[in-house]
């Protein structure tokens, strides 16, 4: 049987592990302040075309949403998201268990549009004593989002200037970041991404590392004692090196992006294999999460073979479920899947 469930069911890229390997007997300072994670730091730096920036290694996602949050925000303030945001549903309540609220917003596939944020806002400070309800105090946004959406250019620039128009700082979570750029007509890059926002990460975990993401921090005012606040929320690594030569590793030559169009490509064939069938899907996602809606007979048929993740119940006989791609996907997997449909 072959998983289909998530893109983080298998182990790291060969290189990586190969240069782990290599590695392993070498004796480093700890804690991120190794020459690896200095090295990993500068192709990170050179990827985004930017100096200016902080770069910090972090062993998990929910970590490192949890350490970015609770260190911009004042104890009064909470964080805006869509519903459908990973700190809203798939992170165990780790925003709220550190003191802030999360304030989801409805956001249709997934996306949050600029003038959502605006009306948050506005809303808040219409109250009769705003100080008496939780204040927005960033804004959150997935790419790619939980539902393998993208946003567009013009979107993510819609939606910065809103932010800097009410003083919100931006926080891209990027555990997907690869495939969001690699992505069916995306037209954003890794240099826009860096303009727009004020703090974003490039997955590790889901994108050919064992475990891993890389903070990057554009906005000069959050850059003081970010250490500090890793280390308080459990992010920080004593093998440090280890996060920073995989990280090396998927930067140095650009391996990160060959991978993720690997993934891509692959989640397209599925979701055009389902589509020619006549089967719809619950979004139109353009990356390596598909989603789509099955009756009850093509899903019990399909199970028998390969897994994937139930999403949302339609009806009484027709439920969308997840198929998702990854860095090592392989090809003939994805044709025996292609042949089942």
């Amino acid at each position: 049987m072959y998983q289909f469930q998530c893109d983080y069911n298998q182990g790291a890229h060969p290189r990586i592990m190969e240069r782990l390997l290599e590695t392993n007997l070498e004796q480093t300072v700890g804690y991120g302040e190794d020459h690896y994670c200095a090295a990993a730091r500068e192709a990170i730096r050179t990827a985004i075309g930017r100096t200016d920036v902080d770069v910090h290694f972090l062993v998990g996602g929910t970590q490192a949403n949890a350490t970015v949050i609770s260190s911009i925000l004042r104890p009064y303030q909470g964080v805006l998201c869509a519903t459908t945001g990973h700190i809203n549903v798939h992170e165990t309540g780790a925003i709220e268990h550190g003191g802030h609220k999360v304030l989801a917003v409805n956001a249709k596939d997934g996306l949050l549009e600029a003038e959502q944020i605006r009306k948050a806002m506005e809303l808040h400070y219409a109250e009769d004593g705003p100080e008496h309800t939780v204040q927005p105090g960033m804004v959150y946004i997935s790419f790619s989002s939980e539902l393998g959406t993208v946003y567009t250019l013009q979107q993510l620039r819609e939606i910065s200037s809103a932010c800097r128009e009410y003083g919100l700082p931006l926080f891209i979570d990027g555990a997907r970041m690869g495939y969001g750029l690699a992505s069916e007509g995306c037209d954003v890059t890794l240099q826009d991404i860096a303009e727009l926002a004020d703090v974003f990460y490039l997955g590790g975990t889901k994108q050919g590392a064992l475990f891993g993401e890389a903070v990057v921090i554009v906005n000069d005012a959050l850059k003081k004692d970010f250490r500090y606040f890793i280390k308080q929320n459990g992010g920080m690594l004593a093998k440090g090196r280890l996060l920073g030569l995989q990280f090396l590793t998927l930067f140095e030559d650009g391996l990160y992006f060959r991978i993720s169009q690997h993934a891509v490509r692959q989640a397209l064939r599925i979701r055009d294999a389902f589509e020619s069938k006549g089967f719809e899907m619950l979004v139109h996602s353009p990356s390596n999460q598909q989603f789509p809606i099955l009756d009850n007979d093509t899903m019990s048929r399909l199970a028998e073979n390969f897994l994937f993740s139930v999403w949302q119940k339609i009806d009484e006989s027709h439920t969308a479920v997840r198929f998702c791609t990854s860095w090592a996907t392989d090809e003939k997997a994805v044709d025996s899947l292609i042949n089942a449909i």
